[in-house]
């Protein structure tokens, strides 16, 4: 996949990148990236990775922006207000890097669909703000033998890590899963929605230019990626910090007797 003048000119300052180059620019325009979820954390992955190059961008999503988004959805602006966040989100990639396509998915994402979106990508980002669609990105990811990037924010705390569930480790164990990391939901109420108990929208920025970060490397292959590691950002403190974590033999996904075959179980999360 060539590169034309347009995009030497746009793209020089990877170009220059001994770990990208054209090769890796080449990489970045053949990608084929699905964005699950148009909102605080999709904003920013949407808007790097189209500035980046990315050759085609899916976003799902099926809300509608609202005023209260803005002070952190920033694909979003207030003319789009009651417009469909899949649009708005379509039309700024658009407006910023007219070279990359955009593959608008209005809808939810759910147990009938999910495979059949997401085998159309090579990788998937995931910025939802509910357990039951993270769990059920997880699996579908899983199935699908795709990578997923995750990220969640809460009020000043957020974190993000890689999962390739698919494959094996160094030591022979599958790599871990979503399951592995939080084997349940927590109990109604422990886990408040943002918006019962707020954000700083700057968060959002942090955590989902870190997803696009770590997309880019898996795309690149360059770098060391987040499987079995979760980053944890603690914005009062300005603070960053690592936790290992590894396969749960016990999960019912991939463990040693997985319970979960297909996407239907999704249906009582």
């Amino acid at each position: 996949m060539t590169l034309s003048d347009d995009e030497l000119q746009r793209y020089a300052r990877h170009i220059v990148l001994r770990d990208v180059g054209g090769p890796g620019q080449q990489k970045l325009k053949a990608a084929r990236v699905l964005v699950v979820g148009a909102g605080g954390l999709g904003a920013p992955v949407l808007l790097y990775l189209a500035a980046a190059g990315i050759g085609t961008l899916g976003v799902v999503d099926d809300d509608r922006v609202a005023l209260s988004n803005l002070q952190r959805q920033v694909v979003h602006g207030s003319v789009d207000v009651g417009a469909f966040k899949v649009d708005s989100a379509s039309a700024a990639v658009t407006s910023l890097n007219p070279q990359v396509k955009v593959e608008a998915h209005r809808c939810r994402l759910d147990a009938g669909n999910a495979l059949d979106l997401i085998a159309n990508y090579d990788l998937v980002i995931d910025g939802t703000d509910n357990f039951a669609t993270r769990y059920l990105v997880n699996d579908a990811c899983y199935f699908a033998k795709k990578p997923l990037i995750s990220g969640a924010v809460g009020q000043f705390d957020g974190y993000l890590t890689t999962f390739r569930a698919f494959e094996s480790g160094a030591g022979g164990n599958p790599n871990p899963n979503y399951r592995c990391l939080f084997p349940a939901p927590p109990a109604p109420g422990m886990a408040p929605s943002c918006e019962e108990a707020g954000v700083l929208g700057a968060l959002t920025g942090v955590i989902g230019s870190l997803q696009a970060m770590e997309a880019l490397k898996e795309i690149l292959g360059t770098g060391r990626g987040l499987v079995g590691r979760l980053i944890n950002y603690d914005a009062r403190e300005a603070r960053f910090h690592e936790v290992g974590y590894g396969w749960d033999p016990e999960n019912p996904l991939s463990g040693r007797n997985p319970t979960i075959r297909d996407l239907t179980v999704h249906g009582t999360l």
